[in-house]
């Protein structure tokens, strides 16, 4: 029994055995893998700068008088419009300085009737010889005194008006404003020196600005051409970048000296509100054009100690582990090669993980 156990096991060892050297021995289909040619294409050359946002306007409202503050009608953060009621701070006192100069303005007034009607019946005395002729020169006098009286009257009145309009605090512009300062009853000392309550920011219109190589400048009119009115886009420096379109619409008339930089300003639509002041962005800022750009696509490029590499596939179908230069992105998905890569190679496009240098593979491109 046990002999014929052995001789079963034998011959399933010798099977498996031979199944397994069957198996090797057949010839493996190489692995398919997606493959393309480079795009080739004329691209417009770029170059990043980092840079930062401002406001077209910006503004500290302040309080020009002294009083308790009664009301702060807004929000802060929210859209104001120009014109709108900020603050309001107690304005009695100068209520009450305003009709006390109503009435002295009146009261210079009524003395200029008089004075006027003293003259014309004293220049008329003068005439038959019933009065003096200083009484005359002193009638005169009372109303040029009489006539500058009225005016210091009126230029008290209209101070007086100015500083309780100061009581009243509007938006010189529509924009966004900031939290108030100081909340309702506490007492401002605006007379003394301004203080600032919030800050509005006009912010339709940003600018971005950033400084450039004045070597950089130079290329750029190589042409004998304004750099002005030329379109580049700014970027917010995020995972997936938020572009948006600007135009140049300022040039320094100096280069500064000790870091050997001009500076440039963009003009940018924020009327959707998406960027604020002080942010942090890049400028991407056009300086040349290459013609018949060599592109691949962004997600099948490597990298590793030795830099970027893609996987190329030969006439013969092996792979090869092939080192790039490498410019800039362009269209958000392809990548510009400087070196390294002809526009006729067939390079991988996916699974980068599954292939290796040297291995036979089935290109497969993709239509």
């Amino acid at each position: 029994m046990k002999r014929l156990f052995a001789a079963i096991f034998i011959t399933n060892i010798v099977f498996l055995f031979g199944c397994a050297k069957k198996d090797s021995d057949s010839p493996r289909t190489p692995m398919r893998v997606e493959v393309d040619k480079p795009f080739v294409k004329n691209v417009v050359l770029h170059r990043q700068y980092p840079g930062y946002v401002s406001a077209q306007n910006s503004v500290d409202i302040v309080a020009r008088v002294s009083g308790y503050l009664v009301s702060a009608p807004f929000s802060g953060g929210s859209r104001i419009s120009k014109g709108q009621l900020l603050f309001v701070i107690e304005p009695d006192q100068y209520k009450d300085a305003v009709d006390k100069a109503e009435a002295a303005l009146e009261n210079a007034q009524a003395q200029l009737d008089y004075a006027e009607n003293n003259y014309v019946r004293m220049s008329e005395a003068a005439r038959s010889d019933a009065i003096s002729e200083i009484d005359l020169i002193q009638s005169a006098t009372q109303l040029l005194s009489a006539k500058s009286n009225v005016k210091d009257a009126e230029a008290a009145l209209s101070s007086a008006r100015t500083t309780l309009g100061y009581c009243y605090i509007r938006a010189p512009y529509s924009g966004r404003i900031t939290l108030g300062t100081l909340s309702n009853g506490n007492y401002v000392a605006g007379s003394a020196s301004p203080v600032k309550l919030a800050t509005l920011y006009e912010e339709n219109l940003m600018y971005a600005y950033f400084n450039i190589e004045d070597r950089q400048f130079v290329n750029m009119i190589a042409g004998n051409r304004s750099v002005l009115g030329d379109t580049v886009f700014v970027s917010l420096q995020t995972e997936s970048p938020i572009m948006f379109p600007a135009v140049l619409d300022y040039v320094s008339p100096n280069i500064d000296l000790s870091t050997g930089t001009l500076q440039l300003r963009a003009e940018i639509d924020n009327r959707e509100g998406r960027l604020k002041d002080g942010m942090y962005v890049n400028i991407s800022l056009p300086y040349g054009k290459s013609d018949s750009a060599v592109l691949v696509r962004d997600a099948s490029i490597g990298s590793d100690q030795l830099g970027n590499y893609v996987y190329v596939v030969s006439a013969s179908d092996t792979v090869e582990y092939r080192h790039i230069e490498t410019g800039e992105l362009v269209d958000d998905t392809l990548r510009m090669v400087t070196a390294g890569l002809a526009a006729d190679e067939l390079y991988v496009t996916r699974a980068l993980l599954k292939v290796r240098d040297g291995m036979r593979v089935t290109p497969v491109v993709e239509q």
